[in-house]
Order: C-alpha cells, then structure tokens, then sequence
C-alpha cells in the first residue's frame, strides 16, 4: 500500500514537472527580455500585466502546442518601453529581418489559443523559411523585398545539404534578403517554378526575386556552393544584376 502512494506521489510530481517545463518562461527585467530575445531565430513574448490580464491563459496554451517556438511573459512593465509597448501585447520577435510583429490584445475582437497559434505559424520568418499559404504572408509582408530563392526537392540527396548551407550563410544578409526555401516536389509550388522558367527536373536551382522591382534572376547552372550564393547576393547589392536577362518568361503571378 505503502509502495503505490509512493508511486502515485511520483507520478503526480513528475506530470507537474512536465506542466511546469511547458509553461512560457517569465521575464523578470530588460536584461532577461534581450537574452530571451536574442535566443532563438523567433520567439515569442506576452507582455500582459498579470495572470488575469485578457489572452494570458490563452497564451499559455498556445505555447503548450507551438514546438519550434520558445515563449515567455513579460510583465514588469519597466521593459515595456524598450519594445515600444503602450499596452497587453503579444509579440514576435525574429532575427531574419530584425522584425517586431504586435498583437495588441484591446484590438483582437476574438482571442483564442488557436488565433494566436495561427499569428505564430503567419509570422514564423526564419533564417531559411519553406514556402507555403501560410509562411507567404510573413514573407510578403516583411520591409526586406529580396528573396534570395532555393528551388529543391524535399526528399533529394541534395535537398538537406543546401538548406543547412544557406543556413549558414543567411545571418550575414539580415535585413538585406530573406532566404527562402521552395519545395519543388509539391504540387502547389509549380507556379513559383514556372515563374522563374523551371521545371521540377531541373531542380535544384538558385533565384533572386525583388519584390521592389518586381525583377528575377538564376544563379547560373553549376555546383551551388556557398561562395556562388553569396557572389550571387553581393551582385544584386551592387546593383550587377540590372543588366543581365531576367530568368523566366512568364508573366508575374503570385509566387
């Protein structure tokens, strides 16, 4: 009897670790918001004034069942001003373009843990994000207009290799391009391709698309190394790039 109330008590212990693990990391001053800030690609931070603030048990929720992003909660109001926070928001911070995303809580009409997943998986930019219907606004709708584009298969021997390249070599082009995975195995992706003249073989492929010009280009057949790509980018910086052929000979759609 003795044994299973000390294995209930066991399991009661380890389920509230496992509770407590998964809640949003406070923040207790401006130095502990910079260090969470700065530690990840993206994140996510509540600054609500307390625990009965409206959409604080929605946030919680919602960081239970969002993996790849970390969240936290602010709500020591003296590190409000550095984020140029006025009132209860919940905001998104990432590194591939130094960008701020706000929710402000008193202009949400409906606040669920499901809308703010779904602003997480709008707003989700990163280093090296894939295209889909949902990433395509955070991307859109970012101050960087430079896509520097992969065009892969998902599934290659390649496809993996040159996304962890382009990885590496995205921090050093923040805030001048965002970098963006296109998978050409997917059905849906055929119009990004066709926009740019490509077909599924001829994958995989390099592309820069700016959203200022409404101008695209390919990186030349060959070995896609990083030291192409990034020859590649500092072109389109300089401005070379204007007086060589656009790739692609189809009229613009969205990607």
């Amino acid at each position: 009897m003795l044994t299973a109330v000390i294995l209930l008590a066991f399991l009661l212990s380890a389920a509230a670790a496992t509770e407590k693990d998964s809640a949003p990391l406070r923040l207790n001053d401006t130095k502990a918001a910079e260090a969470f800030i700065d530690s990840a690609e993206v994140v996510v931070v509540g600054f609500l004034e307390g625990e009965d603030s409206r959409g604080y048990k929605e946030l919680v929720e919602a960081s239970k069942r969002v993996e790849s992003v970390p969240f936290a909660i602010c709500t020591v109001k003296e590190a409000w001003p550095e984020y140029k926070i006025p009132s209860d928001t919940i905001a998104l911070f990432r590194k591939a373009d130094n960008h701020q995303e706000n929710l402000v809580i008193a202009e949400a009409k409906k606040l669920e843990a499901d809308g703010i997943i779904n602003f997480v998986n709008v707003n989700e930019v990163r280093y090296v994000t894939e295209y889909n219907q949902m990433t395509a606004v955070g991307l859109f709708n970012s101050e960087v207009k430079a896509h520097l584009l992969l065009f892969a298969n998902r599934g290659t021997k390649e496809f993996t290799e040159l996304k962890k390249n382009l990885r590496a070599l995205a921090p050093d082009f923040t805030g001048k391009f965002l970098f963006v995975l296109i998978n050409g195995a997917v059905r849906g992706n055929s119009r990004s391709l066709g926009y740019f003249g490509l077909k599924t073989n001829d994958l995989p492929r390099v592309g820069i698309y700016d959203g200022d010009s409404d101008m695209k280009w390919l990186l030349p057949e060959g070995e896609i190394t990083n030291e192409r790509v990034r020859e590649f980018c500092q072109s389109f910086l300089r401005g070379d790039l204007k007086e060589v052929k656009q790739a692609g000979a189809e009229p613009k759609t969205e990607l």
